[in-house]
């Protein structure tokens, strides 16, 4: 695996946790790391709602239903977890995006949401 890239968050200060419980990112270590091989850019510290969970799920991403073979819990409202960034920001243009987390949000999702999206959203 890659190595990870800086641990930098989106206010350019040191990453903070995400959530140990359950354990979220990329790299499962409760952190939105990102590396090269993260395509789908985890590095959203999100808090989830029953809207997004339910958005998530209708365009195809059950986050809901735990899945033990990939170590997934499935996630309830409240839980945090580290989306990809193009998931939260097409959650974003439909009008159901959850909270974020900027401390534990990685600078990387500056690649795909722009800093005004995240900052409206922020917990």
């Amino acid at each position: 695996m890659s190595a990870k890239d800086p641990e930098i968050n989106v206010l350019g200060d040191p990453l903070t946790p995400c959530s140990m419980a359950p354990v979220t990112g990329f790299f499962r270590d409760g952190h939105c790391n990102t590396c090269a091989e993260d395509r789908g850019s985890h590095t959203v510290c999100a808090v989830m709602t029953a809207e997004f969970l339910a958005y998530s799920a209708y365009v195809g991403n059950d986050l809901s239903t735990p899945r033990p073979e990939l170590r997934f819990p499935g996630l309830r409202p409240g839980d945090t977890w580290c989306l990809c960034a193009a998931r939260f920001l097409q959650a974003h243009d439909e009008g159901c995006a959850p909270r974020v987390r900027l401390s534990s949000t990685h600078l990387r999702a500056l690649d795909i949401v722009p800093m005004s999206v995240l900052q409206e959203n922020a917990v």
